[in-house]
């Protein structure tokens, strides 16, 4: 795998190097602004980019929609300080892969490797916090048991995860997760994990 790493803090840019060289994983360059990961990414066509949100001249946000103009299919996973929730909707409504915490550090490989498998990922003290959503009483179509297995996706967990954590079968999980794509007309895992999201925003799809 090889990566770009985006972000305009360079002490943050030399320790991410550092965790994710240690991994074995090819960093092709870095960046520090927005601009710059543009063009970084039309360069080098990396498996991913991981890039910081609050950044000067041009933010992740606004880059993440200059990059999937040119590769709609290009894998993004954000990284920031800040517990922003319209900046996570934002990111899902463009179509970024992933949301990470920058203290998380043990949580940053993992979520690389996720991304890169083709999962949506969500740092957990970002999908705790849907979770008060609901508390609010915004309108959702789901059972309590289901709304946790939303949660429990969208955190990245496959079904035998879900499973161990709610003490279900993973056929019961699969059960629960094929009736919710029905129920909402969703076609899979990935549009599940995004779709409190604009529920919540009232994003279009």
């Amino acid at each position: 795998m090889n990566i770009i790493i985006v972000d305009d803090d360079p002490l943050v840019v030399e320790s991410l190097k550092i965790i994710i060289n240690a991994n074995g994983i090819d960093i092709l360059a870095v960046g520090y602004d927005g601009f710059q990961a543009v063009e970084l990414y039309t360069k080098y066509k990396p498996d991913l980019i991981l890039m910081d949100i609050r950044m000067e001249k041009m933010s992740g946000i606004e880059a993440t929609k200059e990059i999937l103009k040119i590769d709609p299919q290009a894998k993004i996973l954000l990284i920031t300080t800040f517990q922003d929730d319209e900046y996570i909707a934002t990111a899902l409504s463009l179509g970024c892969k992933g949301y990470i915490l920058k203290q998380n550090i043990k949580g940053i490989i993992p979520a690389i490797n996720a991304v890169h498998s083709g999962n949506l990922v969500f740092d957990s003290k970002i999908v705790s916090n849907i979770k008060k959503y609901k508390e609010k009483d915004v309108e959702i179509d789901l059972s309590d048991r289901e709304f946790d297995i939303l949660l429990l996706v969208a955190d990245g967990l496959n079904n035998k995860e879900i499973a161990e954590k709610l003490y279900l079968s993973e056929g019961t999980v699969r059960n629960y997760i094929s009736n919710m794509l029905e129920k909402l007309s969703l076609r899979d895992r990935t549009q599940l994990a995004i779709y409190y999201y604009k529920m919540k925003y009232g994003i279009e799809k």
